[in-house]
């Protein structure tokens, strides 16, 4: 079953025994290749599967609130570290599950490609409109969006014509239905949505490597180490590459990065 989004105070409130048995919590930014792989799971006898979607820095407030998650994806490595500093994620259940890119797309359909580099003229291109991204300094892809403008000196330029918001899907949304001509999001959006025309992909130097990690939060359903496993397997992470992402070299069991130590 998958629920997008999913009311959290409605699931706080619910009894244990109304809970679906893997609740997955996951960066807005997976949404499409991970209901295909819930599909794919459940049809081969898998538990059943809740996928609530939203940016990586509210799923981690929610967890660390006491939100009866077993499994989290998230779209950046800082906010895996919080919720695993605050003593919320299983030993050893962590792993680097997925890469992405940092794409600048637009509404128009007939807009030309561009260079991004530190002589691309973004001022230009937007004019009076609005560049469209998540929030930058709290959701990944708006905090990887800054950096790369920052790293390439566009920054300065473009700042006060900034909209802002709550996750990448809403950013890209924006420039799918004309509100802002132009955005930054992941390339895996950009492949979702027929609405919008990727212009140029950003340097993978001009920004921190985009990784999505996963792990298996405290107390999780026995179930939902079986489903992390899957997809960590080859026929999730062909389902994952069919849809633009790349699977690191650490997204096999047992290789993620080392939890930092719980917080005192």
């Amino acid at each position: 079953m998958l629920v997008k989004p999913l009311c959290m105070a409605l699931l706080l409130a619910l009894p244990c025994a109304a809970r679906a048995e893997i609740l997955t919590f996951a960066a807005a930014s997976l949404g499409g290749p991970l209901d295909r792989v819930v599909e794919a799971w459940e049809a081969q006898g898998g538990a059943e599967v809740t996928v609530s979607y939203a940016g990586s820095s509210a799923l981690a407030r929610q967890i660390a609130a006491g939100a009866p998650a077993d499994l989290f994806i998230s779209a950046s490595e800082d906010w895996m570290d919080e919720v695993a500093a605050a003593g919320l994620i299983e030993a050893g259940s962590r792993r680097d599950l997925l890469g992405n890119g940092l794409v600048l797309i637009a509404s128009d359909p007939d807009a030309a490609p561009v260079l991004i580099s530190p002589d691309l003229d973004l001022a230009a291109l937007l004019g009076e409109g609005r560049l469209a991204m998540a929030l930058v300094d709290a959701v990944p892809a708006g905090q990887y969006g800054r950096a790369a403008l920052e790293g390439l000196g566009l920054w300065d330029g473009v700042a006060a014509q900034v909209a802002q918001t709550e996750n990448v899907r809403a950013a890209l949304a924006l420039v799918a239905s004309g509100a802002a001509p132009l955005g930054i999001v992941y390339e895996t959006d950009a492949a979702e949505e027929p609405r919008v025309t990727m212009l140029g992909a950003f340097p993978e130097d001009s920004h921190p490597p985009i990784r999505y990690p996963a792990a298996l939060v405290l107390d999780a359903a026995p179930e939902a180490a079986a489903f992390l496993d899957f997809l960590s397997g080859a026929e999730a992470q062909a389902v994952f590459m069919a849809a633009g992402f790349t699977i690191p070299d650490a997204a096999l069991p047992g290789a993620g990065t080392p939890e930092p130590e719980p917080a005192e």
